[in-house]
């Protein structure tokens, strides 16, 4: 990359990320090329976004068509393809619920937060608000969010005091002794994506939500990361057969245009001012998330995301089978997939090196070596970006 572009970085962006300096012009599916045209192989899909694809052209032509007519009004006006991808979510998670568009995943969280501090107030004789979270968990990095993310490394000493009303359990069987006259929900990832791509025991997570139910108790289930196919259903929710009283979607669901959700099955907890959102589902964002999810929706239909999922899990197996010497367990659900390293600093050599070779791939947790690939990608860039993998896997061994 131009020391120009690095140098610009360095002196006027805000530095919130530890940058590899690599300068990407275009990208075909799960294949990047810098500015020099080498090649890279995308496992991590702008970590879980580019759900459909890097330059997927029929995203392309509806941003280009929409944006061409109207990209943004206020909310104080109806906007038709925030209604339509309202109605679209609702069908394909199969629960009656209505939705709230953010920007962000965190924006996404905070909203969910506030629905269930309103609704612990109008159901219960003695206000209830306090949330319940997971240790390991990750829901955002604003003031609230961050608080609710069960992990001490974000609750920096630097940007307290707080809100309030948050505490953190080891494991889902704990959450049970933890909850008072005071608890209005629980906030859980289904797959713990920031926390080591841990996904939770089927069972153990249909008995907690019997149990919530039964205590007039909210369950929210943070889809930012395991929604919009890709855990193999549209929701991860789905796939343990639940229904949760709030999910959160962000990531994957409009490709790459910043976009949140909130979805509830309480349709009347907000009265007009409760809450809003400028930019939220404004025509650029929704216009996509409806191309996306009908990209993946038929993708879904036809078998083919399915074949995806297995050959993927295959190649993976295999690769796990092998350096049996450097990983400990494999892990995840669906496209959304980890291998945990033995220590950080191999871990720290597996991404280094993978980079050298040309293929993306991330860190969850302290050792957890992460893959979030696009969930078009095809067997072809499977088996390079495997390749690639197992020749940095071999600059270790």
């Amino acid at each position: 990359m131009s020391k120009e572009l690095e140098n610009l970085d360095k002196e006027y962006v805000l530095h919130t990320y530890a940058r590899n300096y690599v300068n990407f012009k275009k990208g075909i599916n799960a294949t990047l090329f810098d500015e020099n045209g080498k090649d890279y192989i995308d496992f991590t899909s702008g970590i879980g976004v580019v759900s459909v694809g890097h330059g997927n052209k029929q995203v392309a032509d509806a941003i280009y068509d929409q944006i061409s007519n109207i990209t943004h009004i206020s909310n104080i006006y109806a906007i038709e393809p925030q209604a339509k991808l309202a109605q679209r979510i609702a069908q394909l998670s199969g629960y009656d619920v209505a939705t709230f568009f953010a920007n962000s995943g965190a924006e996404a969280n905070e909203g969910a937060i506030k629905i269930a501090r309103k609704y612990g107030e109008k159901n219960f004789s003695k206000k209830r608000f306090k949330v319940i979270t997971l240790e390991h968990s990750f829901h955002g990095r604003t003031i609230t969010t961050v608080k609710a993310t069960g992990q001490d490394k974000f609750h920096s000493t630097s940007f307290a005091p707080y809100p309030d009303g948050f505490s953190y359990n080891h494991t889902i069987d704990d959450i049970y002794n933890s909850i008072d006259d005071e608890t209005v929900a629980v906030m859980i990832e289904l797959v713990q994506g920031e926390g080591g791509v841990q996904p939770f025991p089927k069972k153990a997570i249909q008995e907690l939500a019997k149990f919530l139910k039964e205590h007039k108790i909210l369950l929210i289930v943070d889809e930012v990361q395991t929604g919009v196919f890709r855990t193999g259903e549209f929701l991860a929710s789905n796939l343990y057969e639940i229904e949760p009283d709030i999910v959160t979607l962000a990531k994957g669901l409009a490709g790459g245009v910043p976009i949140g959700a909130i979805l509830t099955k309480h349709k009347d907890i907000f009265s007009p001012g409760d809450h809003g959102s400028t930019f939220g589902g404004n025509y650029l964002s929704t216009r996509a998330g409806l191309e996306v999810v009908d990209i993946l929706d038929n993708y879904k239909n036809s078998g083919k995301l399915d074949e995806t999922i297995i050959y993927f899990e295959q190649k993976l197996k295999e690769i796990y089978e092998k350096y049996q010497n450097l990983f400990l367990e494999s892990l995840g659900l669906g496209l959304m997939r980890g291998l945990r390293v033995k220590d950080e600093q191999t871990l720290a050599s597996i991404i280094a090196n993978g980079f050298d070779e040309g293929i993306l791939v991330l860190k969850s947790g302290k050792n957890t070596l992460r893959l979030l690939p696009v969930l078009t990608i095809s067997k072809e860039e499977i088996d390079e970006g495997f390749k690639r993998l197992y020749n940095a896997l071999g600059k270790i061994s």
